[in-house]
């Protein structure tokens, strides 16, 4: 079973854009492709876990979601790098579009993304990373055994500000700074 850093999008690979809602919205960091690029060299499966509650809120479709996801998959593939898969949750407990207003176990911190990626990928959690700009992020990750990051960007600086629901193993000011701690002490 392999090692994966699970990416989430807004804010951590993205600029955060409040609801990603247009395509022409979408702006990766400067640094997100090139740390995608060097996890894959480094031997980790990258992939993405993002909660997508404006699908249930009615602001956008998942066809949109899964556009954006092949926009962001051609971008990163032109730039030498791979995402090994995308997982999102439509659901919000208090949805605007009933098939999604619900609990449940895939809206992080909920671990129920990593473990389905990893049954689907043949993902070894406990050898693995979650980075993202919310305690949430890090919360999905360590939940199943692996080890969270909580980077700057996005509302990074806020969350830091916050209450610690879990204790990371790191804080980043970025995408690629947190890609250089996970080369250098991943193993």
């Amino acid at each position: 079973m392999k090692p994966a850093v699970f990416l989430d999008r807004d804010g951590t690979l993205l600029e955060e854009a409040g609801y990603l809602d247009r395509l022409e919205r979408l702006a990766f960091f400067p640094f997100g492709i090139d740390a995608v690029r060097l996890l894959n060299r480094g031997g980790y499966s990258v992939v993405i876990i993002t909660n997508q509650s404006g699908v249930g809120r009615g602001m956008y479709d998942e066809e949109f979601v899964l556009r954006a996801h092949q926009v962001v998959d051609e971008r990163v593939r032109a730039g030498g790098g791979r995402i090994d898969g995308y997982y999102y949750c439509p659901h919000h407990p208090e949805a605007e579009v009933e098939k999604f207003r619900k609990d449940c176990d895939c809206r992080k911190p909920g671990p129920g993304m990593l473990r389905q990626a990893a049954a689907d990928l043949g993902l070894d959690l406990s050898r693995s990373f979650t980075v993202g700009d919310k305690w949430t992020d890090v919360q999905a990750g360590v939940t199943p055994g692996a080890r969270g990051i909580l980077v700057r960007t996005g509302y990074g600086r806020t969350s830091e500000a916050g209450r610690r629901p879990v204790e990371p193993v790191a804080i980043a000011d970025d995408l690629i700074a947190a890609t250089a701690w996970i080369l250098r002490n991943g193993r």
